[in-house]
């Protein structure tokens, strides 16, 4: 990862008056005076998408489209039932072990894969994804902005730099940086940032009661990242970016106890990404498999759960056969579970059996065509089988699902270089690095395309529209 992603949500952050330098090193755009009142939820959404394009180029985001899927049908599962009015959201899971999440005006919502290691149910991961929802709908990025304003404090511009400080500087110059930012505001702005943060609080909750979830889960929750925090040398990112006191967890017990405490439904689902999530972040995969076997020896977990940790670290450690051991004994309690299916597959085409892996994936597919781990591992096998082809096929039609999934776009331009297509190849490859906020080299892409096209007047046109859209995009030098 390019840089540790401190301070994740904008509207935490206490008033920004020495960051000038840095808004003008970034070219940041200006979204008007001090009189313009509250932003537009229009230039809000602009921001928003903006701003992950530059994120995206300065950190690791997760390829895994198990926790990507999953991370996208809980929020927006929760959003129907948030004060959210535009339902646009963007799901960013970023490839991070720290304890983390945040907001970002116009939709974007963001999550550590670090954060799966520190909820231990389904329902206190909900209750922090209800929480930058509330953010969100709450309109807390533009409240503080105009707070800012009409308290004479520097543009936006200058806030949206010190955010970029803090992402790709690293933890503690990002530190240093806001810390020398704050200057003689600091009281008041901390003040009206712990204001926010009850109110997130107080609307996440009613989110959670509104989609019938235990609302004891977010107290719990904040419980569990307070006791966490104790045992390190410095604070976990989240409680940096949201201050969190014990005042703050007695709101949250006692507004708790205005609602009936309802009994929380086990998540397999939840706990096997769970799993996903720590496998990431494990450098020594026969430690991990060590550790799993301890689990399933001593009984201290769930069974199926423990036994896929299991099946999962001996793939990375290529214990192949003993890997599909595992997946086979999981699929015979439950055979319809998609991780079990997908994780025999690709121990499978470990073992030089191709052909019986692909087919169990395409019976799948069959019935799910829209399933994202589905399409991902399928084309994954495809084209470790030489049917370059049938991936092209495969990826081209879930690159119109999911037009903004950059792990889709990387993967179909290796399809289309493998099969031979290279105009196809640099039209892939400059979407992907669209959406990462890398305009040149999406620009240098389109324009090897459009070198390559001799008579189609209509596919020539569209390229030379794509071109200028992306140099307007440079001009702005947006985030």
């Amino acid at each position: 990862m390019k840089a540790s992603f401190l301070c994740s949500l904008l509207l935490s952050l206490a008033s920004v008056v020495s960051l000038q330098a840095s808004a003008n090193d970034l070219n940041l755009p200006d979204l008007g005076g001090a009189s313009g009142g509250l932003i537009s939820t229009s230039q809000e959404y602009e921001l928003g998408q903006q701003w992950q394009r530059m994120f995206r180029s300065q950190t690791k985001t997760s390829g895994d489209p198990f926790i990507q899927s999953y991370t996208e049908k809980l929020i927006k599962n929760l959003a129907n039932y948030s004060e959210l009015k535009d339902k646009r959201l963007d799901i960013i899971v970023v490839e991070n072990p720290n304890l983390n999440a945040f907001a970002v005006p116009g939709g974007v919502i963001g999550v550590n894969t670090g954060l799966f290691a520190y909820a231990e149910t389904e329902q206190q991961f909900s209750s922090v994804m209800a929480h930058e929802l509330a953010h969100i709908s709450q309109r807390h990025f533009a409240r503080r902005v105009d707070d800012q304003k009409n308290n004479s404090i520097p543009n936006l511009a200058a806030l949206l730099a010190s955010i970029l400080v803090m992402a790709t500087a690293g933890g503690d110059a990002g530190v240093a940086a806001i810390a020398t930012a704050r200057g003689v505001a600091v009281d008041q702005q901390l003040s009206f940032s712990r204001d926010m943060e009850r109110e997130a609080d107080r609307v996440g909750m009613a989110t959670m009661v509104r989609a019938d979830m235990n609302p004891y889960a977010m107290p719990e929750m904040f419980e569990q990242m307070l006791h966490a925090s104790r045992f390190q040398r410095r604070p976990p990112e989240f409680l940096i970016t949201h201050p969190l006191t014990e005042s703050r967890v007695s709101d949250a017990k006692l507004r708790a106890q205005q609602y009936v405490r309802k009994q929380e439904p086990y998540s397999r689902e939840f706990q096997l990404v769970k799993v996903r999530a720590a496998l990431i972040h494990e450098k020594n995969p026969a430690l991990a498999v060590k550790q799993f076997q301890s689990e399933l020896t001593l009984r201290s977990g769930s069974e199926q759960t423990s036994r896929y940790g299991l099946a999962l670290a001996q793939l990375k450690s290529h214990q192949y056969k003993k890997a599909l051991e595992n997946f086979e004994l999981l699929l015979s309690k439950e055979p319809q579970n998609l991780h079990f299916i997908i994780g025999k597959a690709q121990a499978q085409v470990a073992l030089k059996q191709a052909e019986p892996a692909i087919a169990s994936l395409e019976k799948e597919i069959a019935q799910k065509p829209s399933n994202h781990a589905l399409n991902m591992y399928l084309s994954e096998l495809y084209l470790e089988a030489g049917r370059y082809k049938e991936a092209e096929n495969l990826l081209a039609a879930h690159s119109k699902r999911r037009p903004k999934d950059e792990h889709v776009w990387y993967q179909l331009a290796e399809a289309h270089g493998l099969a031979g297509n290279i105009y196809d190849v640099h039209t892939a490859r400059a979407e992907y690095f669209l959406l990462n906020g890398m305009y040149r080299q999406a620009e240098n892409h389109l324009r090897s395309a459009l070198r390559m096209i001799k008579q189609d007047d209509r596919r020539r046109q569209g390229l030379e529209e794509q071109i200028k859209q992306i140099q307007r995009m440079q001009n702005r030098q947006a985030i």
